[in-house]
């Protein structure tokens, strides 16, 4: 016995292969639309090797970067050792003709070392710079006094240097304290 319940009807008209598909494009259609597929495709490709060159320019540009200031902090600690060895010389008693020898061996041996150890710093892109004479640089210059210009001096002019400004690869470390003419 068959159920009639359970088991729907059959339509015998509702689908024929015909009805279902759509129209069949033709070749010029079909042409275009592989076209624009492939337009799509190449501008997806331009633009992810536009991205990937950004990508390698802008590491090679913080690896560059990295490599050239990740000495900053040790950098500036040493700045601080060669500006103190420039105080300890400053302190010695100047120069006298009846001085005894052993005054003028420390003295020279003590400036030897300083120069040696500024060109060290220097080999490893850390300059010194006194900026006495010349315009203040705000962005080098750290202004601690003001006083008037000498005469020949325009206004404006760093007239007497505390300490120097010290740059590693052109980056400031420490700005030199100065003296300013007004």
């Amino acid at each position: 016995m068959s159920d009639d319940k359970d088991t729907p009807p059959i339509d015998t008209e509702a689908t024929t292969p015909e009805a279902d598909a759509a129209p069949e494009p033709t070749p010029a259609e079909r042409i275009a639309a592989l076209e624009a597929e492939v337009a799509s495709f190449k501008d997806k490709w331009l633009r992810a090797e536009a991205e990937m060159q950004n990508l390698r320019t802008r590491t090679t540009r913080d690896v560059q970067e990295a490599r050239a200031y990740a000495t900053q902090k040790f950098a500036r600690d040493v700045v601080e050792a060669a500006e103190n060895l420039r105080r300890g010389i400053d302190a010695l008693p100047g120069q006298t003709a009846n001085e005894p020898e052993v005054l003028t061996k420390i003295r020279d041996g003590i400036e030897g070392v300083e120069r040696s150890f500024v060109g060290i710093l220097e080999r490893n892109g850390v300059k010194r710079d006194d900026p006495t004479g010349k315009p203040f640089d705000p962005e080098l210059h750290q202004a601690m006094a003001e006083q008037p210009a000498p005469e020949g001096s325009a206004p404006g002019t760093v007239v007497a240097c505390w300490t120097p400004a010290w740059t590693l690869n052109g980056r400031l470390l420490k700005p030199a304290m100065v003296v300013v003419g007004r």
